[in-house]
């Protein structure tokens, strides 16, 4: 398998602060990865880096280019409907998306609304914290990229279409695509994840395959994120 993401002694500091420090992650192609930390940790601040939204000391390389100008080229993420007026028809949106992202697939987003239920002639003011979700979702997942980065997609989801939505993932992933879900619902994605990368002090505190855990400690991946905040098991 060939790497998707390598990041090497990537360090973050805003107003002085030290958000992320000494970074290092190699993610391959085709997984699904959940990156799990709690608020603050940097997980965020880690997908705007990738995204070259942000910048930082070290390198991040996607598809094996380190130009951050081209990274968005390569990478989908769920970057919230900042810039659109409240105004603006969630149909107009999506056209706006098809002419700056010449790989937004519009029969994909046609089959996307259509699944989330989502009416694409309401405006984005009329949509309620859950719809806009779905919609950034379609948005996100319409596209035919290497690298799929969904920051906290779930979070004003009702439960029923929650897991309606993460069941069906590993459905509009591209087998040879990889997806990060940054989630607090960790035991709903659980089932779904290859592999988990955990944020903590400032840096990868952890990053195993979801078969090893299961294996080695016996236990779920939840319980396995939670110990670690805990410290009842050891990262190594």
């Amino acid at each position: 398998m060939t790497n998707v993401l390598a990041i090497e002694q990537l360090t973050y500091k805003h107003n002085l602060k030290t958000i992320l420090n000494n970074v290092d992650l190699t993610l391959q192609t085709g997984k699904i990865v959940g990156l799990l930390g709690e608020n603050g940790a940097g997980k965020t601040t880690l997908m705007r880096l990738v995204t070259g939204s942000a910048k930082g000391s070290g390198t991040i390389a996607v598809c094996g280019d380190s130009v951050a100008a081209h990274h968005k080229s390569h990478v989908s993420f769920t970057e919230q409907l900042r810039g659109f007026k409240s105004n603006t028809r969630v149909d107009r949106v999506a056209n706006f998306y098809r002419l700056v992202y010449p790989d937004f697939d519009g029969q994909r987003f046609e089959e996307l609304v259509t699944f989330l239920q989502i009416d694409t002639s309401l405006k984005l003011g009329a949509l309620s914290k859950g719809m806009k979700e779905k919609v950034v979702i379609a948005l996100t997942l319409a596209r035919q990229t290497q690298l799929y980065l969904l920051d906290e997609p779930f979070s004003g989801i009702d439960s029923m279409s929650r897991k309606k939505i993460i069941s069906s993932i590993i459905k509009w992933k591209p087998a040879d695509a990889t997806m990060v879900i940054s989630d607090h619902y960790v035991a709903e994605i659980a089932p779904i994840l290859d592999e988990v990368v955990i944020v903590k002090n400032q840096t990868i505190y952890a990053h195993k395959a979801s078969d090893a855990i299961r294996e080695e400690f016996g236990i779920g991946i939840e319980a396995y994120y939670e110990s670690l905040y805990e410290g009842s098991v050891s990262h190594d």
